[in-house]
């Protein structure tokens, strides 16, 4: 550790985490230690990213039906 609380991560452990750089990261207290997970995005994070992608609004039965066959198609009925 550093004599600033930082803490250098293997390369090996970011590899398998699948951290990059400026990445935040959570320690989880367990019963044997603690675990290191890598930090999600609150859903909220994400309003309006893919923004770009709607060509066309869909209504809530829509997107259902859609999904529904995806399902279907992906395992069977």
């Amino acid at each position: 550790m550093s004599s600033k609380s930082q803490i250098t991560i293997p390369a090996a452990v970011r590899d398998a985490l699948g951290l990059a750089a400026g990445d935040k990261i959570d320690f989880i207290l367990s019963p044997n230690g603690f675990e290191i997970v890598p930090r999600r995005q609150s859903v909220l994070a994400l309003h309006g990213k893919y923004a770009h992608l709607v060509t066309q609004p869909r209504s809530l039965d829509e997107i259902d039906t859609a999904i529904r066959n995806r399902m279907k198609k992906r395992f069977g009925a």
